[in-house]
């Protein structure tokens, strides 16, 4: 992994990191989670990213193909493991979360 990103949509952040070898970026879905369910934290998103993992995981997703976890930049300014996934797997999450923001985040990941 060679760059890592901080974008933002409506004011919140994005994590992402570029991978050079696949050319691909992959981003953080606690962020993701948390501005489709309008969580007012990490933290709460990622206690709704765990029980949308059991969920998935029950009704046959195999989320190790499509998720993984780098370390990424916390608010805290140091670095964790982070589930991420690449453009693919993340829109494959977001189908699963009931949003308003779906559509308009996944015009704003297109661009």
């Amino acid at each position: 992994m060679d760059e890592n990103k901080l974008s933002y949509y409506e004011n919140q952040p994005v994590r992402a990191v570029w991978d050079e070898t696949a050319e691909e970026w992959y981003f953080s879905v606690v962020d993701v989670v948390q501005i489709l369910t309008e969580q007012m934290d990490r933290r709460h998103a990622a206690k709704y990213w765990s029980v949308l993992k059991t969920r998935l995981k029950n009704e046959g997703m195999q989320l190790t193909t499509i998720c993984s976890q780098l370390k990424m930049e916390a608010e805290d300014g140091k670095r964790y493991m982070t589930d991420v996934a690449d453009m693919q797997g993340l829109l494959r999450i977001i189908q699963s979360i009931p949003s308003r923001k779906a559509e308009p985040f996944k015009l704003w990941l297109a661009q």
